[in-house]
Formats: C-alpha cells, sequence, structure tokens
C-alpha cells in the first residue's frame, strides 16, 4: 500500500488552488530500479500520462501554477522543500524564497528522493533549499512541454542523475502547463477547479489510494482547507 499524505488548500486571492487534495506518495520510487527515468515513463505510458520534462533545480525558483491541466512530479535525485498553496509577492527571489514576500497560508513539504506529488490544476508550487543545488537547467530534449522524437524512452535513459532533480508529466491529450504566477486567473478559478479528472493515477492507475479515490469528481465540491502555521 501507497503511503500517501494529503493537503486541501483553499483558494488565496492570487491563486485558485483547488478542490482536489494535493497528493503526496512518500518513497514511492524509492528502489533505484524503479526510479530509472525510464522505467517511470513505462510507467506512466500504461496509466496514460506524458512525461514532458526533467529539470535540474537551482536553489530557488518562482511560485506558480498550471491552470489547466494537474500535474505529477517525481523527485530522481536530491532533496529540496517545495512550497504550496501561496503566490510570491515580490519578484526577488531572495525576498520572496527566504524573506516574507509570499502571501499567508499554504503548506511546506519535504521532498525526497522516490517522492512523487500529484498536483491539481490550480495548485501553485516551489521548489526551494535544494540539495545538492545547481543551476537551473532542462536536461531533457524541446523546451520542456514534450520530448520530441519517435524515441522518447531513449532520450529519458541518457539523462545522468545529479543534483536535485524532478520528472514531470501530465494526462495524455490535455495540453501542455502554462505558468501563472498569481492574479492571471482572479474571477475565474472554476475554470482549475473544473478541470477533468484522469481516468487514472500516473503511479497507481486504479488504486483507490490515488486519485481514483481521492479526487471527488464533481464539478466544484465544498472546499475544505488545510491548516498551516505558514
Amino acid at each position: 500500500m501507497a503511503n500517501v499524505e494529503k493537503y486541501y488548500l483553499p483558494p488565496t486571492q492570487l491563486i485558485p488552488n483547488s478542490p482536489q487534495p494535493l497528493l503526496h506518495y512518500k518513497g514511492l520510487l524509492a528502489q533505484t530500479s524503479e526510479r530509472q527515468p525510464g522505467a517511470i515513463n513505462d510507467r506512466l505510458e500504461r496509466n496514460h500520462w506524458t512525461t514532458q520534462w526533467i529539470f535540474r533545480y537551482g536553489p530557488s525558483q518562482p511560485s506558480h501554477y498550471h491552470s489547466r491541466i494537474h500535474e505529477a512530479m517525481v523527485v530522481l535525485s536530491g532533496k529540496a522543500t517545495i512550497r504550496f498553496g501561496v503566490a510570491d509577492t515580490d519578484p526577488d527571489l531572495d525576498n520572496n524564497t527566504w524573506g516574507d514576500a509570499k502571501e499567508k497560508g499554504g503548506i511546506e513539504v519535504a521532498a525526497n528522493v522516490g517522492d512523487v506529488f500529484i498536483i491539481p490544476a490550480g495548485v501553485a508550487h516551489k521548489t526551494y533549499d535544494t540539495s545538492p543545488s545547481a543551476e537551473f537547467s532542462l536536461l531533457t530534449p524541446g523546451d520542456g512541454h514534450g520530448i520530441p522524437g519517435p524515441d522518447v524512452r531513449k532520450a529519458l535513459v541518457n539523462v545522468k542523475l545529479s543534483g536535485y532533480m524532478m520528472m514531470g508529466a501530465y494526462p495524455k491529450n490535455c495540453g501542455h502547463w502554462d505558468f501563472s504566477t498569481g492574479g492571471e486567473d482572479v474571477g475565474s478559478f472554476e475554470t482549475s477547479w473544473t478541470v477533468p479528472r484522469p481516468e487514472k493515477d500516473p503511479f497507481l492507475a486504479d488504486s483507490r489510494d490515488g486519485i481514483v479515490g481521492q479526487w471527488n469528481d464533481t464539478e466544484v465540491p465544498g472546499r475544505r482547507a488545510v491548516s498551516s502555521n505558514l
């Protein structure tokens, strides 16, 4: 059985967040053989999700959300902290990461090797305090919105793991991710809240431990909030 933690994140002034819970599968891919990009891609393909990128992360990044698509992120190497649920309120990365230039609320979650995060459309996220830290870089062909070419698996197998790295995937035939930093969808948060639930969880398939059991399929369910001291 997967070790699943879930968090309900309410909307803020700038961020839609979601009526669906953020899901964290702690150590789901802890075995080295399970954590290889090619093997992960095979599992995603079986469950109708598509790998679009592998990034090596720098010390911090802007908080952002994807307004029209759900996302799965896998920690391939290293460790970091991920802040969910709030927008940055100043473009300065030092100030919005280690200072107080962020909205109140949200949660911070430790991200470790083998962890999987299932992020509903609209939920803000910001990866920082990475270890080992490096320059932010895309390690897969293309621009991060899909991997071109006939042999995606070959491109993934050739990626060498070092630094803090994550792999991102999205439901098939649902388009590509956007990069909304907060405020773009004020007045129309329902657009993110009503993105359809995928048929299968990217890693747990039909298990009710995953999104099949954890995500409500109604249009806009009642909102529940996770308590936070941030």
